[in-house]
């Protein structure tokens, strides 16, 4: 493999220094790079396997809810780089796998948008890797701005009181 113009042979480890936090733990790994991390003002909604790295601001706790798919356990947390900030929903087993101030790097995120808000989903099939502290800059420095979710094409919703246009009640049409 070439990087940066040098031979790079399978099984060694590099580590890039360069001026910004989070281009310091980009690793190469038996000859394969780690997928280049997103920032948090990068996601947008139906963003699927993407991984980010961030520092756990908030966390809202571990709750039951009720969905179409039956009882679930998430964890809500606020996570956030250099670029801004967002919602974390944690699903199941990794509900309860973050806590304030932890810097992780998580892969295998989806986006989502709920109630109008984009939100970083985790699940069964991603991963959370305890970073060291210096990998995204400290939460002063977090600003506190959100990724922005497409406006929603909503149409308004006819009342079932008022009768159809051209035509008769709930028969349809006659003939």
């Amino acid at each position: 493999m070439i990087l940066g113009g040098k031979l790079i042979y399978p099984g060694s480890q590099i580590i890039a220094h360069e001026s910004k936090p989070r281009d310091r733990y980009k690793m190469y790994k038996s000859g394969s790079q780690v997928e280049n991390p997103l920032k948090i003002k990068e996601l947008k909604p139906g963003m699927e396997n993407i991984s980010v790295i961030v520092r756990v601001l908030e966390s809202y706790g571990v709750r039951a809810i009720r969905t179409r798919a039956g009882d679930r356990t998430i964890g809500e947390y606020l996570v956030g780089d250099e670029t801004g900030r967002v919602k974390l929903i944690a699903w199941g087993s990794k509900a309860a796998a973050l806590a304030m101030g932890d810097v992780v790097e998580v892969k295998g995120a989806w986006v989502s948008v709920f109630r109008g808000e984009v939100q970083l989903n985790i699940g069964r099939s991603s991963s959370i890797e305890r970073l060291p502290e210096e990998a995204v800059v400290s939460s002063e420095e977090i600003p506190d701005e959100t990724p922005e979710a497409p406006p929603q094409n909503i149409t308004p919703r006819r009342s079932f009181g008022a009768p159809r246009r051209g035509g008769r009640r709930g028969r349809g049409r006659r003939r």
